[in-house]
């Protein structure tokens, strides 16, 4: 049985204020390793705010959140940043490179944060973009590359350690219908070569294309395709 790399239980987050906002209203999720899933609904529907809980970058209302093994709850913010930075992988829509660096430098930054050493770092940013096809542009800077290749860095950054689970916040959401099924080709490519990945997208497309499907809407799963979830997929 494959290890579970990310378990949400009873999942709740809130947003005060005149008009409280319920974004997550219990969220049961389990990932197991090696899975490529697709999250999906339409805006409002909670699945943002499900990927930075995910991720790490905020905290439920109420629930259990536990990422390769730890309990977020019993972690302070810098030893959740420790977390983050060597189990969890980010590739977002807007790619967030640094211009005035070069793309194995790029891509190198990914483990800034692991306390790794700057030539091991560079090591195995080699191999990261061997991984999606760019190392022969590890020298140009983002600027000189086409989109599509800038979200293959941005992937190549996201694999660099490599993490627990990759989380993808509409990866193809600025790319052109060609330039988006090759990234969707890459990540069936390095899901079968173990790496597990949960991709947020508004793209039905994009998700029916996945393994298993995850529908949210209102703050809830509506449907899921896992295997032994009981809910049945749209």
């Amino acid at each position: 049985m494959n290890t579970t790399v990310l378990k949400l239980t009873g999942v709740r987050r809130s947003y005060p204020g005149e008009s409280p906002v319920h974004a997550l209203r219990g969220i049961d999720l389990t990932v197991a390793e090696g899975e490529l899933i697709a999250v999906t609904g339409p805006s409002g529907s909670g699945k943002t705010t499900l990927l930075h809980i995910a991720g790490t970058l905020d905290r439920p209302t109420s629930g259990t959140v536990r990422v390769a093994g730890h309990d977020l709850a019993a972690l302070s913010d810098r030893r959740l940043a420790t977390l983050r930075a060597h189990h969890i992988g980010f590739i977002f829509q807007s790619f967030f490179l640094a211009e005035h660096q070069s793309v194995l430098d790029n891509v190198a930054d990914g483990l800034l944060y692991a306390g790794t050493d700057a030539s091991v770092r560079r090591r195995l940013a080699a191999e990261a973009l061997e991984r999606v096809g760019l190392s022969h542009r590890m020298a140009f800077r983002p600027t000189k590359l086409s989109g599509g290749e800038r979200q293959r860095v941005a992937i190549a950054r996201a694999l660099i350690g490599p993490p627990a689970i990759i989380l993808a916040d509409e990866p193809t959401g600025n790319l052109d219908t060609a330039t988006s099924a090759g990234i969707v080709d890459l990540l069936h490519e390095l899901n079968a070569d173990g790496a597990t990945i949960v991709v947020i997208t508004h793209d039905r497309d994009l998700a029916a294309d996945l393994p298993r499907l995850v529908e949210m809407r209102d703050g809830q799963i509506l449907a899921d395709t896992g295997p032994g979830t009981g809910l049945e997929g749209p």
